[in-house]
């Protein structure tokens, strides 16, 4: 089943701006924009029909008719999921039980993965694999939850051997930014895309020429378009989701996947470095544990 919706947040940074318009109000408002004419949208959003007819286009659609049938199905599709997690955008209530918490955030948790799966650009996210296995240098930028993501990025590339920096001081991921040189690829990890620190960040290593990459929830952020590069993520956030734990796990999912393809390119080479790491911290395990 497509995800039209997450589709057309990672569409919008490449549309024109009136197509943009038609994007921010069907975002704003799905359920009216899967019955809607092509007259009744283009009001809505202030553009001209054929501006809406382009933007269904842009989306790989034939025409209005085409797209309001696509929205309608995931729409539909997301209500029944909304139906079994009996919470409506993840929300945990006071009310909740610990086996409703439970089941709720384990419902959703995997729900960002799968989205994430479906949105992330592969072409783009192969780009970076292959930049980060050719050996180039890794930065990665994050604070907040986001630093959990950049700092496991980092320890899994140091873990096969690979030059990799990570510090949760953001003066010190200023410092890195500026000496990245033009081989580094540089990766901002921030699912709102409006961190300070890190924007800064990444702007001073794009001015330096390393590759910038952005992994963030919406392609319009200031983090994602001062990145040469974009890895959209999908996650819900509610009030009570201490931690932004939808999108923390969103991300920890983009590692994973950088680090499978990077692993996979490697290839053979990669079974005696991860040896010599495991037979260097097997003395530390206790006696009769396994790891």
């Amino acid at each position: 089943m497509v995800d039209i919706i997450g589709r057309i947040r990672a569409a919008q940074p490449t549309l024109r701006p009136a197509e943009r318009r038609v994007a921010a109000a069907v975002l704003k408002d799905p359920e009216s924009a899967s019955i809607a004419t092509v007259a009744g949208l283009a009001d809505e959003a202030d553009v001209s029909q054929a501006s809406v007819v382009r933007f269904a286009r842009a989306l790989g659609f034939d025409g209005l008719p085409d797209l309001r049938v696509a929205l309608t199905q995931d729409l539909t599709r997301r209500a029944m999921e909304l139906e079994r997690s009996s919470v409506a955008h993840g929300r945990i209530d006071p009310a909740d039980t610990l086996a409703d918490v439970v089941a709720k955030l384990a419902f959703h948790e995997a729900r960002s993965i799968e989205q994430t799966g479906r949105l992330i650009d592969h072409q783009v996210l192969g780009e970076v694999a292959d930049a980060i296995a050719s050996g180039r240098p890794t930065v990665s930028l994050g604070v907040g939850a986001s630093a959990l993501a950049a700092s496991d990025l980092n320890q899994k590339l140091q873990r096969i051997g690979l030059v990799s920096s990570f510090s949760p001081d953001t003066h010190m991921q200023l410092t890195h930014a500026a000496l990245a040189g033009g081989q580094a690829v540089v990766i901002a990890f921030s699912f709102g895309g409006r961190t300070t620190e890190v924007h800064r960040a990444l702007v001073l290593a794009g001015e330096r020429g390393a590759l910038t990459v952005a992994v963030a929830g919406s392609g319009l952020s200031p983090i994602a378009e001062a990145a040469e590069k974009v890895l959209l993520i999908s996650a819900r956030e509610a009030e009570l989701r201490v931690g932004a734990l939808a999108s923390r796990t969103a991300q920890l999912a983009v590692v994973d996947f950088l680090f499978v393809l990077v692993a996979q390119r490697l290839g053979s080479t990669l079974d005696p470095l991860l040896e010599r790491t495991r037979d260097a911290v097997r003395p530390q395990h206790m006696p009769g544990t396994r790891d």
